[in-house]
C-alpha cells in the first residue's frame, strides 16, 4: 500500500510538473493552429518574413518583417500561445486585426513581446498604446505562455501565469489574430519560435 501511494505521489508530481512548464492540455472547445511544427496552413503570410517548420515549432529568423494572420476573425475569445524569443527580438500577438492585409497597431492591439523595445513601458507585456507595464518583464531566453482574454472592451494578458495588462477598450471589436517577426531598425533581430497556439472562442 505503502509503495503505490508513492507511485502515485511521484505521478502526481510529474503532471503538475507537465502543467506547470506551460504545456497546453487539450480541452473542449478550443481550436489548435500551431501544434510544434505543424499549423502554417492555418494562416496567411503578410510581409517578407522566412516563416518555416523547423525543430518543432514555427520559426521566422529573417527578412524586414512579416505576420502569421489567422484565416478566420475572432471576436471574444481566450488565446494560448507558448513561444521563445531572445532579447533582441521584436515580436508580438495583435489580436482584432480590423485590415488583415496591413497589421498594424492603430488597427488592432498589439501585445507585444520586445525586451529591449526603446520605450520599455510598451515593451514585453504591454498592449501598445493602451496598457502600460512597470517594471516590464523579460521573456527572453526561454520558452514563455502567453494567454489573452478578450470578451467585448475587457482585455487582459498574462506571460507565465502573472497579469501583466487588464484595460477595456471598444476601438476593434473583431478580427484574425496576427503573430508578428518585426523589424528593430539597424539592430539585430533575434528569432521568434511559436510551439503551440491554441484558441477558444467565446
Amino acid at each position: 500500500m505503502k509503495r503505490m501511494c508513492g507511485i502515485a505521489f511521484a505521478l502526481l508530481v510529474v503532471a503538475f510538473t507537465f502543467v506547470g512548464c506551460g504545456t497546453f492540455l487539450p480541452q473542449e472547445g478550443w481550436e489548435m493552429l500551431i501544434d510544434g511544427d505543424k499549423g502554417l496552413e492555418n494562416f496567411n503570410r503578410i510581409g517578407d518574413a522566412n516563416w518555416r517548420a523547423e525543430g518543432g515549432a514555427v520559426v521566422a529568423d529573417k527578412g524586414k518583417g512579416g505576420f502569421l494572420v489567422s484565416k478566420k476573425p475572432y471576436k471574444d475569445f481566450e488565446l494560448y500561445a507558448e513561444f521563445y524569443v531572445e532579447s533582441s527580438t521584436n515580436s508580438g500577438i495583435f489580436i482584432r486585426c480590423t485590415d488583415p492585409n496591413k497589421i498594424a497597431g492603430a488597427n488592432s492591439y498589439e501585445v507585444n513581446i520586445w525586451d529591449t523595445r526603446p520605450e520599455p513601458k510598451y515593451g514585453t507585456g504591454a498592449i501598445v498604446n493602451l496598457a502600460q507595464v512597470d517594471p516590464m518583464p523579460k521573456a527572453g531566453g526561454k520558452w514563455n505562455v502567453y494567454e489573452i482574454y478578450a470578451r467585448g472592451s475587457q482585455m487582459t494578458v498574462k506571460l507565465n501565469g502573472v497579469v501583466t495588462a487588464s484595460v477595456q477598450d471598444s476601438q476593434h471589436p473583431a478580427g484574425p489574430f496576427a503573430l508578428q517577426f518585426g523589424s528593430t531598425g539597424n539592430a539585430p533581430q533575434g528569432p521568434v519560435k511559436w510551439r503551440k497556439v491554441v484558441i477558444k472562442p467565446l
